[in-house]
């Protein structure tokens, strides 16, 4: 446990930005599996779906969450299941 004042503050706003992280990292792998599943099942609201997750994914780069070009790819790649999809 620290003892100086900063040090203290550091761990506790550490805390709190590994729980906020976690939250957005969560929703953004919900977000892309239900994209997934809405290609995969040939659901009508699949473009929806991938507009949500394309969304999701610069949100998560904006936050520092994604590395940009990791996004660049998944986008890419929800692009071309949604072609493929139909």
């Amino acid at each position: 446990m620290p003892n100086i004042k900063s040090a203290k503050k550091r761990v506790k706003v550490n805390k709190t930005k590994a729980a906020a992280n976690k939250a957005r990292k969560s929703n953004l792998k919900t977000v892309l599996k239900k994209a997934d599943i809405a290609c995969t099942t040939g659901a009508a609201e699949k473009a929806e779906a991938i507009k949500v997750a394309i969304k999701k994914v610069d949100q998560a780069c904006a936050k520092g969450l994604m590395h940009k070009n990791a996004a660049a790819r998944k986008k890419s790649q929800l692009a071309k299941k949604l072609n493929a999809a139909g």
